[in-house]
């Protein structure tokens, strides 16, 4: 059955990013916003603005840029917060925001956005005065198809898994994930064409963003290739050599791979999950490639040239497009508790998929799945995990937990929590 998404009569789902940008507001001189273009960065922040200007203006934009280079001062100009959109346009606002933050002080004066990193860093990084907001595609939880009934912030913070059932299932999970988080594909009725909303942003992306990002011109086939083998090998440790070997044709240069992934990243469209090296009881050797994601999986699916109904015969792919799809909302739902996401792996093969970690150092190891059949291995994996980590300098984990795709959330004999990705929220 098609599932509608209820939205708001203002157009506006909320996100996990708004009641965090309001204390970082209230608590800093500006924030600075950065995410992946259109995942939503400036509709959130033109919400708590006074005035805004928006660089990427087809009409005014150049000359903003000018005035910026010129005279920065100019553009800080108006009603506070005031709203500086794609900022990395013109660098010197950094420095001019932090100037006027050391001559003037005070709070929520300030908000900039960003879906790119300048190449060229400002002469001041607004340390102290600055706070910094990730944002990042919208989750289950926020286009309302997860009913977050299963709280990450509960369970942490000791509260016991009650059973509940889940409302989606493996093809609402296949659809959302080739979907992906883009707000306007969320917000879009018609199935068909939010699917189509998510591969056009790829191709915009392929066809100018990347080559709008600074004055470097980049080969449109090599990139694309690099995107494809990422896409190939999204969820592994696969190394930048691998990637490289994946594409077709002849590669170019191991230095030339290595801008390109850069690259993607200053961008946001990737956001690989770095490794966790915990304090172990043994000196079993703990392994630190990063595993490679992108920053929504709709854009491997994009890349591979999936759809929801060739994901379901794709079970493979379709498992590792699935823990790119937790990795994201966990990394949603762990901000508000100024968490971050990691990988563990280690020479034996032990591994989780994810590790949440706390600023307190509350930790908590984290399994994917898909389907129940490998349930029982993956608690094993957990099991051994927190046996493995020296609780006396990292303390015991406060609780394992297996994402699934499944129907009912519930807690195992051995205390494993079973949880689908669509009960779970903030």
């Amino acid at each position: 059955m098609e599932r509608r998404i209820i939205v708001p009569d203002d157009g506006y789902l909320p996100r996990v990013a708004d009641p965090l940008l309001d204390r970082m507001l209230e608590a800093s001189g500006a924030v600075l916003v950065k995410g992946p273009k259109w995942c939503g960065k400036t509709m959130t922040c033109e919400r708590r603005s006074a005035s805004q200007v928006f660089l990427q203006d087809p009409d005014i934009g150049d000359d903003l840029i000018a005035l910026a280079e010129t005279k920065p001062s100019v553009i800080l100009r108006g009603p506070e917060p005031r709203l500086i959109d794609e900022w990395q346009m013109a660098p010197k606002l950094m420095d001019a925001v932090r100037f006027a933050l050391d001559r003037e002080h005070g709070r929520g004066r300030f908000i900039l956005t960003g879906s790119a990193t300048p190449v060229v860093e400002p002469a001041h990084t607004g340390v102290g005065r600055i706070a910094r907001l990730p944002m990042r595609t919208m989750s289950l939880f926020e286009s309302r198809e997860s009913t977050g009934e299963v709280s990450l912030r509960a369970l942490f913070d000791g509260a016991r898994l009650e059973s509940a059932l889940a409302t989606m299932d493996v093809e609402d999970y296949a659809f959302a994930t080739c979907r992906g988080g883009w707000p306007e594909a969320i917000l879009q009725p018609d199935r068909t064409i939010s699917l189509d909303m998510a591969r056009l942003y790829v191709d915009e992306l392929l066809d100018s963003d990347i080559a709008r990002m600074d004055s470097t011109r980049r080969n449109s086939t090599w990139l694309h290739e690099i995107m494809a083998s990422y896409a190939r090998n999204v969820a592994t440790e696969a190394s930048l050599a691998t990637i490289a070997k994946d594409m077709a044709g002849e590669p170019p240069s191991a230095p030339t791979v290595s801008g390109y992934v850069d690259v993607l990243a200053r961008a946001c469209v990737t956001e690989d999950l770095i490794a966790w090296n915990p304090r172990l009881r043994s000196k079993t050797k703990v392994r630190t490639s990063p595993v490679r994601h992108f920053c929504d999986p709709s854009i491997a699916a994009a890349m591979l040239g999936l759809s929801p109904e060739t994901l379901l015969f794709s079970w493979s792919a379709f498992g590792l497009l699935f823990e790119s799809l937790c990795v994201r909302d966990l990394r949603i739902y762990a901000e508000p508790l100024g968490g971050r996401v990691y990988h563990y792996r280690d020479k034996t093969g032990l591994e989780a998929d994810a590790v949440v970690v706390l600023r307190d150092g509350r930790w908590a190891p984290v399994e994917v799945k898909l389907g129940e059949r490998h349930v029982d291995e993956a608690a094993r994996h957990l099991l051994e995990l927190a046996h493995r980590v020296d609780a006396g300098s990292m303390g015991s984990p406060t609780f394992l937990m297996i994402l699934t795709a499944g129907a009912a959330a519930y807690r195992r004999d051995d205390g494993v929590y079973v949880v689908p990705l669509g009960l779970l929220g903030p």
